[in-house]
């Protein structure tokens, strides 16, 4: 299931704090500030895990377990503002409400974005690859 644009209007995210138009000038003349696009996706990718809802899930190769995988996505930076397109895929716990928890990631990875990088989430499309339930309790023996 993929929803796009559903929910949270993402040209309302919350914008960075303003600088100082003196301090602003004086950092310009310092250089530029360039964030790599896999900076970028691995804070889409944690934002994402940290809405409650979402699940990493366990990784197994021939029947042993590697380890455990959350959130996916591909970032892409397009325009001079720093604008993002990401696509995002994630699972989700069930039962559980799919619309609501991904209202509540984009509003996060949104909110992360501008907060940490100043770079505006244009666009992200959201993909849920499962539903599955919490795991069972351990058993006393």
């Amino acid at each position: 299931m993929t929803t796009a644009g559903a929910g949270v209007d993402l040209a309302k995210a919350p914008a960075v704090d303003p600088v100082d138009p003196v301090a602003d000038a004086e950092i310009a003349g310092r250089g530029t500030l360039e964030i790599a696009p896999s900076v970028l996706r691995k804070i889409v990718e944690y934002s994402a895990d940290q809405v409650p809802g979402t699940l990493r899930t366990e990784r197994r190769v021939a029947g042993f377990d590697v380890g455990d995988a959350g959130s996916a996505a591909k970032v892409s930076v397009g325009g001079p503002a720093g604008d993002i397109d990401v696509r995002l895929e994630l699972a989700l716990q069930y039962p559980g409400s799919v619309r609501g928890v991904v209202e509540r990631v984009r509003g996060h990875v949104a909110e992360e974005l501008a907060r940490l990088t100043g770079y505006r989430l244009r666009n992200l499309a959201v993909t849920v690859t499962g539903l599955r339930g919490l795991p069972p309790p351990p058993r006393l023996r």
